[in-house]
């Protein structure tokens, strides 16, 4: 009945559904994995199901020439789809399904390039060198986090810089700014710095991870 609806029914198309390779799922007496014993004997029937589908960014920037159909940044790749026999509180078993989505970069070169200089501890002020492409749209709000090798979040920096309050030097080529000893951890371990532009509420350059 889906296969049918996904050819007659234009909106569902795009959606994809991995391999049926577990028995249905419906309908069970309940607390059990005996299919319906009841008067109505209804047959069994792969009623819950996963379908997926992924906004195809390529196609509406193509209208615009921003990158060819086959760059789209964002794929998903489905890695088990099964059901779950022992529960038993319904008529259906529970279906879940685990993904891979992977979110490729839509610039190869980073925006701004930045590395901690010199020796960090928190036994004094360290530094932070940088350099931003031309084009970059930069804010008084931007700052530079250190960030443990294992964040997960734009949230999770330990400290940050203002690149502009913070900054000591600035040259054609390359800024400098100073992050405060008070606030480098103590127990040390690998970080790394990366760079938050404001304008693009994203991170835009990262550094090579270091020791403090």
């Amino acid at each position: 009945q889906l296969n049918m609806a996904k050819k007659k029914e234009a909106f569902l198309q795009d959606f994809k559904e991995g391999p049926l390779q577990f028995k249905p799922t419906y309908k069970f007496d309940l607390d059990s994995e005996v299919y319906d014993t009841s008067e109505k004997k209804r047959k069994p029937a792969w009623t819950d199901r996963i379908l997926w589908k992924v906004k195809n960014l390529s196609e509406v920037a193509s209208k615009e020439d921003e990158f060819p159909e086959e760059e789209n940044p964002i794929s998903v790749t489905l890695n088990n789809y099964v059901s779950h026999m022992s529960y038993g509180i319904s008529d259906h078993k529970p279906v879940t399904g685990t993904f891979k989505i992977e979110m490729k970069p839509l610039v190869s070169d980073p925006l701004v390039t930045l590395c901690a200089e010199g020796e960090w501890s928190a036994e004094h002020d360290v530094l932070i060198r940088y350099s931003a492409v031309p084009e970059l749209p930069s804010s008084a709000w931007d700052w530079i986090g250190l960030f443990q090798v294992t964040f997960r979040h734009v949230k999770d920096y330990v400290t940050y810089a203002w690149v502009e309050d913070d900054e000591i030097s600035s040259s054609r080529n390359s800024k400098q700014v100073y992050m405060s000893a008070s606030e480098i951890p103590k127990m040390g371990g690998e970080f790394l710095l990366c760079y938050f532009s404001n304008n693009l509420q994203s991170i835009v350059g990262i550094s090579e991870p270091f020791q403090v």
